[in-house]
């Protein structure tokens, strides 16, 4: 029996780049049903809920989604797009792929940033014999559903959480600011959410050779949370004693980055800073047409791309988009049902496609994004696609 897969394109160009990762899958002799799954923009302005109680049902029942993208707009430009009948009734836009990590607990976050040889977007830097272009090989896991990123937060917070926090002696510093002038977002996080993530860093070096484990957070600063992180790592460490525990910074670690991005292997991090350093490393191979990502939990999985929406290209006809990242994407979906062997031959059909340079989308070509990149050589989102599939042993 083939596997149902929810099939959430979502909006903008997601809608473009998941079907094209489907075609992979079936020219790599994937076997699944496809379920389509409503989520995005379009639930936001005509239901108020972005994230349909029947979608959250069909991911419970299938257990494995394969997401494109999402637009996600400020509060109040959300307000502003809802169906009039709907304004002014409650209803608060809130980011549908944060709401199916929290509501399913999908707290591993993993996003390898791995360098495709021959990508003209690789970070190249001087050395004393001219250049050189190192290897980037790292892996970020994102503690997905705490830290800044849950959501605990208020304007204009109501007297009982203003009158908690002026128990605290840094908050005499807001004592004559009016809660109406107050903005307030909280970074909560476990014990036990850190330990997870730690130990499911710790337990992918192992598994695949890494030499080392970065915690990258700000314990000199955020002495309670970064500290709790850092804390429980040095202990877990010591559980695998062939991996060296590193700890930096995120500050200094984005100037790191562009010195000697090649000596780090597995780093992990809370939900902001390992959104900001996944994004920087994605930036040394070739931008976000090539970041993937895994959101996982204890029973459901989703697989994403970490590129946003892009709506402004959504409408060109034909596409310009790279479809490699959430071709990736798929990828981890296979290594997560066990069948590998066909992700390795994606993966090097990738490769392959990508080292010969005869088919590059526009990014590709380092050409600002239009309908007229096809006069300047780029290929289309479909002809990258088919030529990754004719590359597929």
């Amino acid at each position: 029996m083939p596997r149902k897969i929810v099939s959430l394109p979502g909006d903008g160009i997601g809608k473009t780049v998941l079907p094209e990762a489907v075609r992979v899958l079936n020219a790599a002799g994937f076997e699944a049903e496809y379920i389509h799954g409503d989520i995005g923009w379009e639930f936001w302005c005509k239901e108020g809920n972005a994230l349909p109680q029947r979608t959250i049902d069909l991911l419970a029942e299938h257990k494995i989604g394969l997401f494109g993208a999402i637009t996600s707009k400020p509060k109040d430009a959300a307000a502003k797009e809802l169906d009039p009948s709907l304004r002014d009734k409650g209803y608060v836009y809130f980011s549908p792929i944060v709401g199916l990590r929290q509501h399913f607990n999908l707290d591993i976050c993993i996003r390898p940033c791995q360098s495709f040889k021959g990508n003209p977007l690789n970070f190249i830097r001087r050395s004393n014999n001219g250049f050189d272009e190192p290897l980037v090989n790292a892996v970020v896991f994102r503690q997905n559903t705490e830290g800044l990123y849950a959501g605990v937060e208020w304007t204009n917070p109501p007297k009982v959480v203003r009158n908690a926090l002026e128990t605290h002696p840094k908050m005499k510093a807001f004592k004559h600011v009016p809660s109406e002038d107050m903005a307030i977002s909280t970074r909560i996080m476990s014990r036990s959410a850190c330990r997870r993530i730690i130990r499911a860093a710790f337990e992918y070096a192992k598994k695949f050779g890494y030499k080392n484990v970065t915690v990258c957070e700000k314990p000199n600063v955020l002495r309670e949370t970064s500290g709790m992180m850092l804390s429980e790592a040095k202990t877990i460490a010591k559980e695998y004693p062939g991996i060296e525990l590193w700890d930096t910074n995120i500050d200094a670690q984005m100037m790191w980055l562009t010195k000697n991005p090649e000596i780090y292997g597995v780093i992990v991090a809370e939900n902001m800073f390992g959104d900001i350093i996944s994004d920087a490393f994605a930036g040394l191979i070739g931008g976000l047409g090539f970041a993937c990502s895994a959101n996982i939990g204890e029973e459901i999985a989703v697989f994403e791309p970490t590129h946003g929406s892009a709506p402004k290209y959504q409408e060109l006809n034909p596409s310009i988009v790279n479809p490699i990242a959430m071709i990736l994407s798929a990828c981890m979906m296979l290594d997560h049902l066990g069948e590998n062997e066909k992700s390795q031959r994606i993966r090097n059909a990738i490769a392959k496609v990508v080292e010969e340079g005869k088919v590059k989308t526009y990014d590709m070509l380092k050409l600002k994004g239009g309908a007229d990149v096809f006069e300047k050589g780029a290929c289309t989102t479909q002809q990258m696609t088919d030529e990754i599939i004719k590359n597929i042993a």
